[in-house]
């Protein structure tokens, strides 16, 4: 696995699967962020989205935290920025990232941490891992989809307490409510995620990239219009097949229902 980034606080590396590793690499400050940091973190996905040679992004922390917020004693700096420059917004680039995320947590999640962790596709958390939502405790708003996003995963009752009340949610919590995919040790955390990365990597990589598009833009429609959407998309997909590929398609269905081996599609 070679590093192809040299900035040191955001650490991207990608190994010969097509599996890209984004390291927020702050850890004697817990992983929290600096303006320049979540400009570096934007750039990194808006890169990694381009580079057809990866075809899964795992993000983590390193050390005791997966990111602990923003930097408060750059607050200002931060909230005072252009947040609406969506080639700075480390969110925004991450939802406009058409590879799958998946978010390795160890540690905290905690405000900006937790809102870049409901940004990932796929969860796996470390046993103890807590996400924490500290916006009402310190006067923040949110601006990167927390207050929305959450009620939406974990129900609003639920939302609501962990958000005004600053109650934790534990990696075991997350779980049963459906937040974090996968519990797991500590010292197993990459090793589940790149499990998961290499499952979705022995997939149809065009018919991934689809179903991520499908499912994120219909939580964005109510059910009706949602079902339309992937009817609409089903046909668009399905009208541009070759008649090659339906071959291959029926193939590959044969081999597997006479389980015999085949090549993936």
């Amino acid at each position: 696995m070679g590093q192809t980034k040299s900035e040191n606080l955001i650490l991207v590396t990608r190994d010969p699967m097509g599996i890209a590793y984004v390291t927020i690499n702050r850890p004697k400050s817990l992983n929290s962020l600096t303006r320049s940091m979540m400009a570096d973190m934007a750039q990194a996905f808006k890169s990694l989205d381009k580079d057809e040679s990866v075809l899964v992004i795992i993000l983590s922390g390193s050390g005791r935290a997966f990111c602990s917020g923003v930097d408060l004693t750059s607050a200002e700096d931060v909230f005072k920025g252009e947040v609406k420059d969506v080639e700075t917004d480390t969110v925004a680039q991450m939802e406009r990232c058409r590879k799958p995320i998946i978010g390795a947590i160890s540690g905290f999640a905690v405000t900006a941490g937790f809102e870049i962790a409901l940004a990932c596709d796929v969860l796996v958390a470390a046993k103890g891992a807590k996400f924490i939502d500290t916006h009402a405790r310190f006067g923040i708003f949110p601006s990167w989809g927390l207050s929305q996003k959450l009620s939406r995963i974990i129900g609003p009752n639920r939302a609501r307490e962990v958000s005004m009340a600053a109650t934790p949610i534990t990696a075991e919590q997350g779980e049963r409510w459906g937040l974090v995919n996968h519990v797991v040790e500590e010292g197993e955390l990459l090793k589940k995620a790149r499990a998961v990365a290499e499952a979705m990597i022995k997939n149809n990589q065009d018919l991934v990239l689809r179903y991520k598009a499908v499912i994120n833009d219909g939580l964005k429609l109510d059910l009706g219009h949602a079902l339309a959407l992937e009817k609409e998309r089903a046909h668009d997909y399905y009208n541009g097949m070759t008649k090659e590929q339906f071959k291959k398609m029926q193939e590959f269905i044969a081999a597997r229902s006479s389980k015999k081996p085949s090549s993936k599609l």
